[in-house]
């Protein structure tokens, strides 16, 4: 005997249509960072510009938390994310094979599609901690950053132009940017240094919470570093832009970087880079450090790795390219 179906075959139909409607959309993960830096909203940004348009080109942009830059690199080489924001030397390293990307070599594979803000290095610390300078840091606890990030690999090349290593430090955390700050109100920490983008959401936290004041960065050691390693640039931290700051700070660091592979299809990352630009001004407005963004600077600045096809297809289409300019 047939038992009869109590779903009624309108419900049916449109869960066989929604179904098919999901099976026909491509999926792609775009690493960030940790959540309370600027990689992961402005990935945010990019995914949500991304996702409006789905149902014209069936892409769904999949937002990932990560550790930073090196992960973001190595999942990209691995292909465990299709895109990845990372610093602008990272994604140099990685292409090259150098620094923490030695033992694997070159990515031959790596694929740039546009820059977007700059990311000054923050050197904070406690007021009384007696820090007025990088040389200073010699046995204070202090925070280079989580393991695999961006931010631990400039630490350690900025210890190493003023004359120090890990091991000068009483201390040479790891933490991440969300452990940092109350290590650093509770006295754990005499100082953290941080690499992102403006205003960063995890140093207003330090400075409003605790007696913490952001440490200049320049000087002959500073100048020698960026004269020999070309992918970073001199940059400033406005007075007031963190509380109890009203000076400009002076500092250094590199730019963000959005990368895939060369193995990504050209449509789809034609349809993340029309995404962006066809909506420039609303993803400027997604946050703050997205707002003096500028398409030429973008397409140019920070990208050592080529441009990938869709990339490239795109920018040409809008006269912002030529093949001279290659």
């Amino acid at each position: 005997m047939r038992l009869k179906s109590r779903i009624p075959g309108a419900f049916l139909a449109a869960f066989f249509a929604l179904a098919g409607a999901a099976s026909a959309q491509q999926f792609v993960t775009f690493g960030t960072a940790g959540v309370t830096g600027v990689y992961y909203p402005a990935g945010g940004a990019i995914c949500r510009l991304v996702n409006l348009g789905r149902k014209d080109h069936g892409i769904r942009c999949l937002v990932e938390s990560t550790g930073g830059s090196v992960q973001n690199a190595n999942a990209i080489r691995d292909h465990t994310l299709d895109f990845a924001i990372v610093q602008s030397d990272i994604q140099a390293a990685s292409l090259q094979g150098t620094g923490a990307f030695a033992a694997e070599g070159p990515d031959t594979e790596l694929r740039s599609l546009f820059s977007i803000h700059a990311e000054p290095m923050h050197l904070m610390a406690h007021a009384e901690a007696g820090i007025n300078g990088p040389e200073d840091l010699k046995g204070k606890d202090v925070n280079l950053g989580n393991l695999g990030s961006g931010t631990r690999v400039l630490a350690e090349l900025l210890l190493k132009y003023v004359g120090l290593a890990p091991d000068d430090l009483s201390l040479a955390a790891d933490l991440s940017s969300t452990e940092q700050v109350p290590a650093l109100c509770d006295g754990k920490l005499d100082a953290s240094i941080w690499v992102a983008g403006l205003p960063n959401a995890s140093a207003q936290e330090a400075v409003s919470t605790c007696d913490v004041r952001m440490v200049p960065l320049a000087g002959d050691a500073i100048d020698r570093l960026l004269a020999e390693n070309p992918a970073y640039a001199a940059a400033v931290i406005p007075g007031g832009l963190y509380t109890g700051n009203p000076d400009d700070v002076p500092t250094w660091g590199p730019k963000a970087t959005v990368v895939t592979s060369a193995r990504m299809p050209d449509a789809a990352v034609y349809t993340i880079v029309a995404a962006v630009f066809d909506n420039f001004e609303d993803f400027k407005k997604l946050h703050p450090a997205l707002e003096r963004l500028t398409p030429q600077d973008m397409i140019k600045e920070g990208l050592t790795a080529d441009l990938h096809p869709g990339a490239l297809k795109y920018y040409r289409e809008r006269g912002w390219l030529q093949d001279t300019d290659l």
